[in-house]
């Protein structure tokens, strides 16, 4: 099967299985990296020391991080198991260690001083629906007008990742604020529209924020993702069950939503101990 085939097949059936549009460019892009790799070696050729090289050379000369090696891998196994339906004798399903790192988490305070630092409305109404509904920054540019709900208070997060729908609450100040966005900037489609009327960029909105915390002189290493990171904290610190916060998140697995009972800093300092009784 020639290249150009090989890649059109590949790209068909992630399309015929249902794959988001996020998922399909990655694949196809860890497709496109293999085959470079493989040069003259023809897939029918391949074995299990050719794979095995491959994935070295990703980890140790590409130093791929732990979410790109895991991407390589399912890619590699959907060419092999789906596509072309080939036996080779290799883990597809191999494990690989999560590396034990914690993500930063910004305080009530520090998200406040964010927020209120914005002077441009619609910059505001961004970054305070992805903190008030704990928002990937994908879900919030693909916002629409109909999927705010004031009646029900809810926020429906359509083909989210998974392509997954999820119910999320509407902050009663988030609402008041929204319908002044709404007034002055008056948008069509999406809640949150360019110049044009196509969806706000993603870039732009990671600029909104790092001009933010630079304004208010946070020296902590964050991005738009510590938003829904913080807005999972805080809600763990104030009592909300867990469980209640994976459905809100949109988390697959809850062992994906513990990682927050291990970086709240604000329930740690409430733990006394044992020293403060000698």
């Amino acid at each position: 099967m020639k290249r150009a085939e090989l890649i059109d097949k590949y790209s068909k059936l992630l399309h015929i299985k249902n794959y988001s549009t996020k998922t399909e460019k990655s694949y196809l892009h860890h497709l496109d990296l293999f085959l470079n790799f493989l040069s003259s070696n023809k897939i029918k050729d391949i074995d299990q020391n050719v794979l095995l090289n491959y994935f070295n050379y990703l980890k140790q000369t590409k130093n791929f991080s732990y979410s790109s090696m895991k991407q390589a891998l399912a890619s590699i196994r959907f060419l092999f198991l789906d596509v072309l339906k080939k036996e080779v004798d290799f883990d597809f399903f191999i494990k690989m260690k999560k590396p034990n790192s914690l993500p930063n988490i910004l305080t009530t305070e520090e998200v406040k001083n964010i927020i209120y630092s914005l002077t441009n409305l619609k910059h505001r109404a961004i970054i305070s629906t992805i903190y008030s509904c704990g928002l990937r920054i994908s879900e919030a540019v693909n916002l629409k007008i109909q999927d705010i709900d004031s009646k029900a208070m809810t926020i429906k997060i359509v083909n989210a990742k998974g392509k997954n729908d999820r119910i999320v609450m509407l902050s009663e100040k988030l609402l008041e604020l929204l319908r002044e966005y709404f007034k002055e900037y008056k948008p069509k489609t999406y809640l949150f529209e360019g110049q044009f009327g196509e969806k706000y960029s993603t870039r732009s909105i990671q600029q909104i924020f790092n001009n933010a915390v630079t304004k208010v002189k946070i020296k902590k290493r964050v991005t738009v993702h510590s938003l829904r990171h913080s807005f999972a904290s805080h809600l763990l610190d104030n009592g909300t069950d867990i469980r209640f916060i994976q459905e809100l998140l949109g988390h697959k697995h809850l062992s994906t939503t513990q990682i927050y009972t291990h970086i709240n800093p604000v329930s740690v300092k409430k733990i006394k101990s044992p020293f403060d009784s000698f």
